[in-house]
């Protein structure tokens, strides 16, 4: 059976850092099959990071998920080995950015700390665990070792969690976080369709933004096509996150928008 291994960091693709772990992990399990999800994530940007692995993990073959987003590396923060119901197995930093990825598939049933040397390399550096450290021991449990070699148990209630902002919703007003911006310059937003919904936006509402001060006029949406080019619209993404985009533009362009920033929807009288 193929051994698949799926790898989401923040090195981008400009420097040595993905394909020096690629050689880490393929020298150890040389039957291993990587599937890069991103290496996109904006620079030490933890919660953008696990937003992209939760959001891409349903996807992904059933096999061991290594993500590195690590602005602790060097630090006295844990490097973990993560196991849910499912049998998937997470391997990166302890700072929260697995546990949502494992709790969309059910939650982490065990949790070990990666301590054993015999599963790293020597030696360690203090500024690339990638390679050192995850890479070596996500590749020693594709070939079939127990997480439980890799280092002494973890209780699960006491992994980092981050602290993913709740949206408020009245009557006539939700208060939403900019979550994470993509390539094209679409915004998610921390709402769902069904907190919509409860409020009686659906495709057609006219809305009003507010962002930094400034004013917008939108629409509710169900896709790019239903509005007209320049219009901004509130819409599903793929992933069931809502976001705000530009029909045929850059929307976190326009409201120069950034992640962690507040986004007032109003409905238009």
């Amino acid at each position: 059976m193929a051994q698949f291994i799926t790898f989401l960091t923040d090195f981008g693709l400009a420097d040595d850092f993905v394909g020096t772990c690629h050689g880490v992990i393929r020298r150890i399990a040389p039957d291993a099959h990587i599937i890069d999800i991103t290496h996109g994530i904006p620079a030490q940007q933890v919660l953008q990071g696990s937003l992209v692995l939760a959001n891409t993990i349903p996807y992904m073959p059933l096999g061991v998920h290594l993500a590195v987003v690590d602005p602790g590396v060097g630090s006295d923060r844990r490097a973990v080995v993560l196991t849910d119901t499912s049998g998937r197995v997470y391997l990166g930093p302890d700072n929260g950015l697995l546990l949502p990825a494992a709790d969309r598939m059910g939650g982490v049933v065990e949790a070990h700390e990666i301590a054993n040397p015999a599963y790293a390399l020597d030696p360690i550096s203090k500024t690339f665990h990638g390679r050192d450290i995850f890479a070596p021991a996500a590749a020693h449990i594709s070939n079939g070792v127990a997480p439980s070699e890799l280092g002494p148990p973890v209780d699960p209630a006491e992994l980092e969690r981050l602290d993913i902002p709740e949206p408020e919703i009245g009557s006539r007003r939700i208060r939403a976080s900019i979550l994470y911006i993509d390539h094209f310059g679409n915004v998610q937003l921390n709402l769902r369709r069904e907190e919509l919904e409860r409020v009686g936006i659906e495709p057609g509402t006219p809305l009003e933004f507010e962002h930094r001060s400034y004013g917008y006029y939108a629409v509710a949406a169900r896709t790019f096509t239903d509005a007209r080019k320049g219009d901004i619209i509130l819409y599903e993404d793929a992933y069931r996150n809502v976001s705000v985009a530009i029909s045929g533009g850059d929307a976190a362009t326009m409201l120069k928008a950034r992640p962690g920033d507040e986004l007032r929807i109003a409905f238009r009288e």
